[in-house]
């Protein structure tokens, strides 16, 4: 844990915040005992149904019906149901302006340049949803899109919604087993796709692997081909239009359907390699509110803002960015590869585009400095309020690179949750300092708490990450568990009635949280605990090595920790390398984290939302299957783990 202070807020900048505006507003009318961060949070857990009602009102949610109850039980988990009796529309909350304001701007590479207004969306979003009803799509049924990050999948989404219907997605870089493995679990009536995609320059066809999907999908009734690469092949398919066809089916006029706060609006799905993946049902008011809430307070995030985050359309974060057309803001979507042309691709953008938000994950931020990138040579960046980053633990030298070659008066948020919760637990703060290593703090309204195994609470050391009352984004049901024994048994069968997250965490006593890594991936040598992402930390940082992945294998009763590790062009491991990183990882972790054993390899699993895969490599060096390779972005990487031990 550092007590490294790399950023305070601009006590100016903190007071105009939206966040202070909300502390003030609670302050005044519930007398807290201070007017700081910190009590608020207490407040906010302390009388949850108080809290979400006043954020409820203060996000200036546009509903039909009021409610007549913010919570029936907040100690219920799971089953808690939330402002009953209300009724709503996710999309006419993001529809709200019909103005000439840039509502989406788009970028294919350098390749395609697009952008739309508000009202151009909302004609869209008008279009595609009488389109949508006039081919049968009625509230509940499943619409699917097989979309790059691109406006037509904002606008079928928001045309879905509309309805009531369910909108699930998977981006192109899927394979077929793993876009199948998703989609037939939930049974879609329509299915958006886009004729291809962009990656370095190159356009990629998808319309083959999309008839590799429909063979195996009957669910289907209906092919919305969009064109993107100028390549649509609706010959090609036996029940296919193009888009432009699908919004002159009809002239209807856009109505939103007003549905319960608990409707379903969104099917995500587990990222794992042990099985099929989890569909879970997120609601639509649970869904709108939360995000509301971490894009306005926690992130300062306004009508006049610029929001970027790098993201693909199987990712949560792109359900979670796209809300910011809630608040009005400008959201910019990009396509292809971050890196293309040029390795400062994205900070050009953000200089051109003028971000206000940039977000991405931990492993780009760690990329542009192995490349030696320096922001702050493109430009000062002077709208750029906020960098936030997930995926994976932020480290250390990744804070420090950021104030020192990016920008030095920026709010780094390093932020955690997951598709789970589609959204964060522990996440930014315009108005705290960012120490080194830490994500700023405890979500508005979430009781998260670090547990050890006997489920006590403890400060400044390492547990399990729990949240002990319920909140609004909490899934409704996973698909086909008719029972809940699923849901259950994914975040309740560890502690009874109370969420355990699976990830490993340390929570400061000033409230800051650093994150030790995936609970399933602990390495546990001599009955020690200890977190992978610290080990990563130490050698990630080693110029000689590009990658690594360290994993704990059992023997003898005991388990001994293996660290592989992906070298640098034109290096090898040799014994001196080997000797190097158990003497760095000794001083700047334990005896008890240097490896047995190291070794090197071509390369390190990835799922395809960017997460590094440990459970996937132990289960290999056990000699155990693993199933749902087609989470992994390269599944081929793990044949260089067979057989090493």
């Amino acid at each position: 844990m550092s007590e490294h202070i790399l950023w305070h807020p601009n006590k100016e900048k903190a007071e105009a915040s939206q966040m202070n505006e909300f502390l003030q507003l609670i302050h005044s009318k519930y007398q807290l005992s201070s007017t700081n961060y910190s009590a608020l949070h207490q407040w906010s857990i302390d009388f949850p149904d108080l809290f979400w009602e006043e954020f409820y009102h203060y996000s200036k949610i546009k509903y039909s019906q009021d409610y007549t109850s913010v919570v029936d039980d907040y100690k219920k988990m799971p089953g808690a149901k939330w402002f009953e009796g209300s009724r709503l529309n996710y999309a006419e909350n993001l529809l709200k302006r019909k103005d000439d304001k840039t509502a989406i701007i788009f970028r294919g590479e350098n390749i395609v340049k697009r952008k739309l207004s508000y009202k151009e969306l909302y004609e869209q979003v008008e279009k595609t949803a009488a389109g949508l009803r006039s081919l049968g799509v009625e509230k509940g049924d499943r619409v699917a899109g097989f979309m790059p990050n691109m406006p037509e999948t904002i606008i079928a989404m928001l045309a879905a919604s509309s309805i009531g219907a369910i909108w699930s997605s998977s981006s192109p870089d899927f394979g077929i087993k793993g876009v199948l493995d998703r989609f037939t679990q939930i049974a879609p009536k329509v299915i958006f796709a886009a004729d291809g995609y962009y990656f370095k320059g190159r356009s990629f066809d998808s319309q083959e692997k999309l008839k590799g999907i429909l063979d195996q999908l009957p669910s289907i009734e209906k092919v919305v081909l969009v064109n993107y690469t100028d390549n649509v092949q609706t010959d090609q398919f036996e029940n296919a239009i193009t888009f432009e066809e699908l919004c002159g089916l009809s002239d209807e006029q856009l109505t939103f359907e007003q549905l319960p706060f608990d409707h379903p609006l969104y099917i995500m799905y587990s990222s794992g390699t042990t099985g099929l993946p989890k569909s879970i049902v997120h609601s639509a008011g649970g869904t709108l509110i939360q995000h509301l809430k971490e894009l306005k307070l926690h992130c300062d995030l306004k009508e006049d803002d610029v929001h970027f985050y790098f993201t693909t359309c199987g990712w949560m974060m792109w359900n979670w960015f796209v809300s910011s057309l809630a608040v009005g803001a400008t959201i910019v979507c990009y396509d292809g590869n971050p890196f293309y042309p040029e390795p400062d691709a994205l900070l050009k953008l953000s200089d051109e585009l003028n971000f206000s938000i940039f977000g991405t994950s931990a492993k780009y931020i760690a990329m542009l400095e192995s490349e030696g990138v320096v922001p702050k040579d493109i430009s000062d960046f002077p709208n750029l309020k906020a960098i936030l980053s997930t995926g994976s633990p932020l480290a250390d030298e990744s804070f420090e690179y950021v104030y020192r070659e990016w920008k030095s008066d920026i709010q780094l948020s390093s932020i955690a949750g997951g598709t789970d919760i589609i959204s964060c637990f522990v996440l930014g703060n315009p108005m705290l300092p960012v120490y080194r290593g830490e994500i700023q703090c405890k979500g508005l309204g979430m009781d998260v708490d670090c547990w050890d195994e006997t489920g006590n609470s403890i400060l400044n050391d390492k547990g399990e990450l729990v949240c002990k009352k319920a909140f609004p984004s909490m899934p409704i049901y996973f698909w086909n568990d008719e029972n809940g024994e699923k849901y259950h048994d994914a975040y309740f069968a560890e502690y009874p009635n109370i969420w355990h997250h699976g990830d490993y965490v340390l929570i400061s006593d000033h409230g800051g949280v650093v994150m030790h890594g995936r609970s399933d991936a602990t390495l546990n040598p001599g009955g020690v605990r200890i977190g992978t992402a610290e080990i990563y930390r130490v050698v990630e940082n080693m110029e000689e090595i590009a990658d690594s992945v360290v994993v704990g294998h059992t023997i003898d009763d005991d388990e001994r920790v293996i660290l592989f590790v992906k070298m640098n062009e034109g290096l090898g491991l040799d014994e001196e390398i080997i000797k190097k990183i158990k003497t760095l990882i000794r001083s700047n972790c334990s005896p008890r984290h240097v490896p047995e054993q190291i070794l090197p390899t071509p390369d390190i699993p990835y799922t395809i939302n960017g997460k590094k895969v440990e459970v996937a490599v132990k289960k290999i060096i056990h000699g155990q299957e693993v199933k749902n390779k087609d989470a992994l972005s390269n599944p081929e990487s793990l044949d260089y783990f067979q057989n090493r031990l």
